[in-house]
């Protein structure tokens, strides 16, 4: 989706000033969950993001900007998180098709996962110093972003009375979703969540703000420091592990894509228990039920992952599985996992 570069530089002019408006159009290493547009005015440097068209067969059915200004401004106001200064935040959608919300463009580089950062990048390139660098940066920023605890106005509109069985439960409205979508039911998820309900953790009354893609990739880092914080669609409150299992997983799901394809990857780094004692550490919060969250963070990804692949078969860029099942990616893991 192109923006109007007219409409922009009207717009830009009475919010932004008046210098001479240039559009690069979307990063090359941004994900495909909104519209995302860099520009400059004058000398400065901005991004938009807004929701992505109906018909680019968007990944979630919905895309609440109102939500990541909140969850930036909570962070931005709050703590010492580097988080990129909200511009504006235009409601109208007559202004450019869609609303949108204008940031300040960071310079920094995220560690990539298209393709993976283990497969070869300025992190496996790092030395062992400057890695432990990097991994201390993003403990740092979850031990930040986890001081936050009034997250009233980012409640999740799902059933529950606690903040753990909301985010589940909106999880599980969202697998519906996908289902509907694909046009097939998806067993392994289905026993995920029972597995889930299955071994329900308690004592997780420390809700927080839980940042919902605490990913490296979507970290700006510079000379191995955090400089932004990125990609807030997820925020929610919720019990800090939510955060640091998904962090975990993900690094496991690509050290496992390493070793599938022959790589020896980042083995050492993010290591679980070196990083949980740190985290603990720099946050104060002892982290509990590590394995339940991980397989929570497991099963999240796979039921995104559904949709990521329907709209590869929609796009033409891979043949429709002979089994839907197929569809989820790294099905095996979770298949072990759960058993």
């Amino acid at each position: 989706m192109t923006v109007d570069s007219s409409a922009l530089a009207s717009w830009a002019a009475s919010h932004l000033g008046d210098g001479p408006l240039r559009v690069h159009g979307a990063p090359t290493a941004a994900g495909r969950s909104s519209d995302t547009v860099l520009f400059d005015v004058g000398a400065e440097q901005f991004v938009l993001r807004r929701p992505p068209p109906a018909e680019s067969f968007p990944l979630f059915p919905r895309y609440d900007l109102g939500r990541q200004v909140t969850a930036m401004q909570l962070v931005a106001t709050q703590t010492h998180v580097p988080v990129p200064r909200v511009r504006w935040f235009e409601r109208d959608p007559a202004v450019l098709g869609a609303p949108f919300v204008v940031m300040d463009r960071i310079a920094g580089l995220p560690a990539p996962d298209q393709p993976p950062y283990v497969f070869g990048s300025w992190l496996t390139e790092a030395t062992p110093e400057q890695r432990a660098e990097v991994e201390g940066g993003m403990i740092a920023v979850l031990a930040g972003i986890h001081a936050v605890s009034d997250v009233t106005d980012l409640e999740l509109d799902a059933p529950g009375d606690t903040a753990l069985r909301r985010h589940v439960e909106h999880w599980r409205e969202y697998y519906d979703w996908v289902a509907a979508h694909a046009g097939t039911a998806f067993p392994l998820i289905e026993d995920a969540f029972q597995w889930l309900e299955q071994r329900w953790p308690s004592g997780h009354e420390a809700i927080r703000l839980s940042w919902g893609d605490a990913r490296l990739a979507n970290v700006l880092f510079r000379e191995y420091r955090p400089v932004a914080v990125l990609d807030w669609e997820a925020a929610a409150p919720g019990p800090p592990e939510l955060d640091v299992g998904w962090c975990l997983f993900f690094h496991q799901y690509f050290q496992r894509v390493a070793a599938r394809y022959g790589y020896t990857g980042l083995p050492d780094f993010l290591e679980p228990a070196r990083f949980v004692a740190a985290y603990e550490s720099a946050s104060g919060h002892l982290v509990r039920d590590l394995e339940w969250f991980l397989v929570y963070a497991e099963l999240r990804q796979a039921i995104t992952s559904i949709r990521v692949s329907g709209r590869a078969v929609h796009q033409g860029e891979r043949e429709a599985p002979a089994d839907p099942q197929d569809l989820i990616i790294d099905r095996d893991h979770l298949e072990e996992v759960i058993s």
